[in-house]
């Protein structure tokens, strides 16, 4: 009897030590994190989102159709003749929800990171790493899906939209920023200094003029698109320009998955990396 007893208890203490160990990474309250970057955003953050909306649509107007009318059809998914702006769009759309979803995940956390100390007062609390985690990637899908919802509407109004398709660029882009969002909290959280972060923004620059944006990836060599292709970059634009013309390959759950991909690595780097650094 005294066995018995003194087995239960000791599963019962096992099961305890596994649910403290879980509790310590996850409380179920991303919503109070979700709650606080909202208020901060509308307190005083609402312009600074608000610009990065009239970048890609300033770039479609230059680009899409200032240069458009010079270089007029070109070849489009499923090998269907578009308009040059047609072409361009899904991609600085896909550059859009990059540029959003790395903004938020990478200089706004690591400020809170590195000067504000928000997480680890945070973390003095039942929240876990998980719950900051999804939290501030929330919030970068919430800008994400802001952007491309506006910038679809402006394809709409500049007769850019052909298919019913193409409202799925919606949550296309909201996949894009998830993969970004994720992966880039993970790496800012090893960034010390101003002269780390520069190292971003340098790699989003080629990426931004070497994903297929504004000409097609066959006039690189060889070589150079397999390394384009290696991009994340260049899987969102692909993806988003086959939905905006509704022409599906066997390439598209590829792009699919390589963003699923993308996002579960980045949320377990970035779970583990808060869990090293506030909880040791």
């Amino acid at each position: 009897m005294s066995r018995a007893v003194g087995a239960t208890a000791e599963a019962d203490a096992v099961e305890e030590a596994r649910n403290r160990a879980f509790g310590a990474l996850y409380s179920r309250n991303a919503r109070a994190v979700i709650s606080r970057g909202l208020k901060a955003t509308l307190g005083g953050h609402w312009l600074i989102m608000l610009s990065g909306f009239f970048e890609p649509v300033l770039f479609l107007l230059s680009m899409g159709v200032g240069m458009g009318a010079l270089v007029g059809d070109v070849e489009g998914p499923g090998g269907a003749p578009i308009s040059y702006a047609a072409y361009i769009a899904p991609a600085l759309l896909a550059v859009s929800a990059m540029n959003g979803a790395v903004y938020d995940s990478t200089w706004n956390v690591f400020f809170k990171m590195n000067f504000g100390k928000l997480y680890q007062g945070m973390l003095y609390t039942s929240l876990g790493p998980l719950d900051i985690a999804l939290g501030e990637i929330f919030l970068a899908l919430l800008r994400g899906m802001l952007y491309a919802t506006g910038f679809t509407a402006v394809m709409g109004v500049m007769g850019l939209i052909t298919t019913p398709w193409a409202l799925l660029m919606i949550p296309g882009s909201v996949l894009i920023a998830f993969g970004f969002a994720s992966i880039g909290m993970g790496i800012t959280s090893f960034m010390k200094t101003f002269q780390q972060m520069d190292w971003i923004t340098f790699l989003m620059l080629p990426m931004f003029l070497f994903s297929a944006t504004f000409y097609p990836l066959s006039v690189y060599p060889q070589a150079i698109q397999w390394l384009i292709q290696a991009m994340p970059l260049w899987h969102g634009v692909e993806l988003l320009r086959q939905i905006s013309a509704g022409s599906f390959t066997a390439a598209t759950p590829v792009h699919v998955g390589y963003y699923l991909v993308m996002t579960a690595v980045g949320m377990l780097l970035t779970t583990v990396r808060l869990r090293q650094l506030f909880l040791k």
